[in-house]
């Protein structure tokens, strides 16, 4: 993985805001594929996979750069604007 992210003093040690599934998806009643948590608010969203891609909708609102996969076992972070993983020493 890279390290090649200008954006690492942004993360926040955030709390899930809905830690049941995508916030957006749960307020519409629609599904979800995989789940993203904002690494500056704490908001959960639905990967690209899935038909909302609310994560990536939450970054293009609110330019916060940095997510990580909310999925059980999976432990790596993606910034939006370098576009690049970023190592788990960050």
């Amino acid at each position: 993985m890279s390290s090649n992210c200008s954006h690492l003093a942004e993360i926040r040690n955030v709390e899930p805001r809905t830690p049941q599934g995508c916030e957006d998806c749960l307020k519409s009643g629609d599904d979800w594929v995989h789940l993203r948590l904002c690494l500056s608010c704490g908001h959960v969203g639905c990967c690209d996979s899935s038909k909302n891609r609310h994560a990536t909708a939450h970054f293009h609102t609110t330019r916060h750069p940095i997510i990580r996969s909310f999925e059980p076992g999976e432990d790596w972070k993606w910034c939006y604007i370098d576009e690049t993983m970023i190592e788990q020493a960050a």
